[in-house]
């Protein structure tokens, strides 16, 4: 399935119905009067958050949405029918954004959350709404509310308890696919990995489990549209802490310089991002010796580096004690729902 995380559509509220204007009208009743009903509500546009669903693919295709109308009232104090509500599902982490007014409407962050974001038109106003000690026979009544047309820009940024960032063949989806039942592409070229995946990663023998978000390959300019790095930048906004791969197996730039790169990306694309919790895990450690191990702790240690692990994703070595820290480091943490903005 193609991976979609942004689209505009236009959607529309259902317009209220029309006040009846009724008189009763009956046989063997002396006295009759204004019985016109009220119309019906105008049905509603609901985003609603389905975790099942991984992309915004299914809305692309279709460019205006629209609630039901409210039907007219009727004689006798019928009510009119309320319009039918349109529920728009999307996945868990889509922002709602007016186009228009540019101001955020929702976010939808947890699964099966639901947000009206155009209301439907007021129902109309029957004449018998109108019956006054002076006025015994009105013929007076209202219109529905209108319809309100609303353009919106759908953005989805992935909630994960992790995002693991690196550059390309860093070792990332090797890592997610050893951690979690996640299947990701994974080849020894670079940008194997072309939409962000998300694993589920069990984290103790007490059923504890974080969620891990694999984020395609970063280079130098990736909040400036380089690579595919501006179109995935985003999800790392909702990660709690983050998990910087660095491969051993490079030395150009050395791991250190492609660290500090990629750190400078963040603080390009959002400061708070530097503040987030991080782990820097030098992978692919069955490919280098002892000594060069010590001496990238060693460079990593004089410039300043938070906690430092070293892994090999293929072998198994030190990936148990990987996750251990990660959990612990998490159950420390707020809990995810203060990452709402």
């Amino acid at each position: 399935m193609r991976f979609v995380d942004e689209v505009e559509i236009e959607v529309q509220s259902g317009s209220g119905g029309r006040g009846a204007s009724s008189m009763r009208r009956e046989k063997y009743v002396e006295h009759g009067g204004p019985d016109g009903g009220d119309g019906g509500h105008g049905g509603h546009v609901i985003f609603g958050a389905d975790a099942q669903l991984g992309s915004l693919l299914d809305l692309r295709g279709r460019a205006h949405w629209k609630a039901g109308d409210g039907s007219s009232g009727g004689a006798r104090n019928k009510t009119g029918a309320v319009g039918e509500s349109l529920t728009i599902r999307v996945p868990v982490g889509t922002l709602v954004r007016d186009v228009v007014e540019d101001i955020v409407l929702c976010e939808l962050l947890t699964d099966g959350e639901e947000r009206i974001v155009v209301e439907g038109g007021k129902p109309g106003l029957g004449n018998v709404r109108f019956k006054t000690a002076t006025n015994r026979a009105p013929r007076e009544t209202t219109p529905g509310g209108p319809s309100v047309v609303r353009r919106v820009q759908l953005e989805l940024k992935l909630v994960a308890d992790v995002g693991l960032l690196g550059f390309p063949n860093a070792g990332k989806s090797t890592l997610i696919s050893v951690i979690s039942a996640a299947r990701p592409k994974i080849a020894d070229y670079p940008f194997t990995t072309l939409v962000p995946n998300l694993g589920v990663v069990a984290a103790d023998d007490v059923g504890g489990s974080f969620v891990v978000a694999d984020i395609p390959g970063l280079i130098e300019g990736a909040a400036e549209g380089r690579g595919l790095g501006l179109q995935f930048l985003r999800h790392v906004e909702r990660t709690r802490m983050l998990l910087h791969l660095v491969a051993l197996d490079e030395t150009d730039p050395t791991p250190v310089r492609r660290w500090q790169i990629l750190r400078d990306e963040l603080r390009r694309y959002d400061t708070d991002l530097l503040d987030r919790p991080e782990i820097i895990v030098l992978t692919k450690a069955d490919t280098a010796d002892e000594k060069v191990v010590a001496a990238t702790r060693k460079a990593f240690a004089k410039a300043g580096a938070p906690d430092l692990l070293v892994i090999s994703a293929a072998t198994g070595q030190g990936v148990s004690a990987l996750i251990q820290s990660v959990w612990s480091r998490l159950r420390a943490l707020p809990a995810p729902a203060l990452l709402r903005v």
